[in-house]
């Protein structure tokens, strides 16, 4: 265990480790067991069972997220959307109205859209980098209030301290989406938001090679989510929660050399001629500047652009890529390049992508730990 004065960096190493350690065993072992037995446990959620999300695996990487967090209490689920869609109907239930940002990864607007409608909950999309309109969108009957800290694809920033006060002075659920900035760039908890996501496939993993989520919060939000979660079965399994624990110790290393790659690549495509927009808000250019450098500690490792030409020219380029890996998703220690319209934005409408400011020449790249150097240079020649 770490005390609390401890920095993220240890822990990251030690928050949630048991003590003493099992068998003596320095790593965290892997309880592939799908239930244990009864220990006189007087309540359904604390029944230890895998669905139940409380093996010692699901435990450990609890604490360690908690403490990450500054939160009072964690939650791991089964994917990053599984995390959202949770929390989501924890808060809102028939009658209800949700006010979420008009730009947000594609399969949570797409949730809010096309599913929350079909359990009589109402939605209105705002801005949230311009708080003028925030109260005409506000009714007697909304309940959550929805933000991402850096959104997904055109890396805007929000005036996030209004979020907060807004949310507090209307008695809503605040909830953000803080994958992009991992806990490391943005703590919303210990700033005021009382429910923060992830996706915990992303930066907290940071490997590519497991799906998971996380919820952080209060202990009383948390436990009524953990009720919900505990009936929509969306667990993760040990040996997931295993790689997840591992991942999350070397986030800190994994997200300064993206960080630092990020600010050198997002600067040469700003003053290359065939670029003709760069969205990252490190960019003193960036609309969002102002409020990364006021909120966050980094600028992320997240850049979307878009070059001269149409689609083909867009996937012509991609496709000469040598070290950018044509694939869904992001966070991982290799960089991987998309258009959002293909894969996390697919399921919008055109209408909906157009509405949101999303381009079908968009590209979205996730910067990795390779040399910044090489990574340059092979968007050069893939320019050239």
């Amino acid at each position: 265990m770490t005390d609390k004065g401890s920095s993220i960096d240890t822990k990251l190493i030690h928050a949630g480790e048991p003590n003493p350690r099992i068998k003596g065993a320095v790593s965290m072992p892997i309880f592939q067991s799908s239930n244990f037995e009864y220990e006189g446990e007087t309540s359904y959620d604390s029944i230890r069972y895998i669905r139940l999300n409380n093996t010692p695996n699901h435990v450990a990487l609890h604490q360690k997220l908690a403490a990450i967090s500054g939160a009072e209490a964690a939650l791991v689920t089964s994917s990053g959307m599984s995390a959202i869609t949770t929390a989501l109907l924890t808060f809102l239930k028939s009658g209800d109205h949700i006010m979420a940002h008009n730009t947000l990864y594609g399969g949570t607007a797409d949730y809010v859209v096309h599913d929350l409608p079909e359990y009589g909950i109402e939605f209105d999309f705002f801005d949230a980098l311009n708080s003028e309109d925030w109260e005409s969108k506000l009714k007697s009957n909304t309940k959550v209030i929805y933000v991402e800290t850096i959104t997904n694809p055109l890396m805007d920033v929000a005036k996030l301290d209004a979020v907060v006060q807004f949310a507090k002075k209307h008695n809503l659920v605040s909830m953000i989406d803080n994958t992009f900035a991992s806990p490391l760039l943005f703590s919303p908890i210990k700033n005021g938001f009382d429910i923060s996501l992830h996706s915990a496939t992303k930066y907290l993993n940071g490997h590519s090679d497991i799906v998971a989520g996380a919820i952080m919060g209060s202990q009383a939000h948390i436990s009524q989510v953990n009720s919900k979660l505990n009936h929509l079965g969306g667990s993760l399994d040990p040996n997931a929660c295993f790689l997840l624990h591992r991942g999350m110790k070397t986030m800190s290393l994994r997200m300064e050399r993206q960080c630092e790659n990020a600010m050198e690549i997002a600067h040469f495509l700003e003053n290359h001629p065939k670029i003709t927009q760069v969205n990252y808000p490190g960019l003193k250019s960036s609309k969002s500047y102002e409020n990364a450098k006021e909120f966050l500690c980094g600028f992320g490792a997240m850049i979307s652009f878009e070059l001269e030409g149409d689609v083909e020219a867009a996937d012509a380029f991609i496709q000469r890529l040598k070290f950018a890996i044509n694939a869904a998703s992001l966070g991982g220690v290799e960089t991987l390049v998309t258009r959002p319209v293909q894969t996390s934005h697919s399921l919008m409408s055109t209408l909906e992508r157009e509405k949101a400011g999303i381009s079908d020449t968009l590209i979205r790249y996730s910067v990795g730990i390779e040399s910044a150097n090489d990574l340059i240079a092979d968007l050069k020649q893939a320019l050239g």
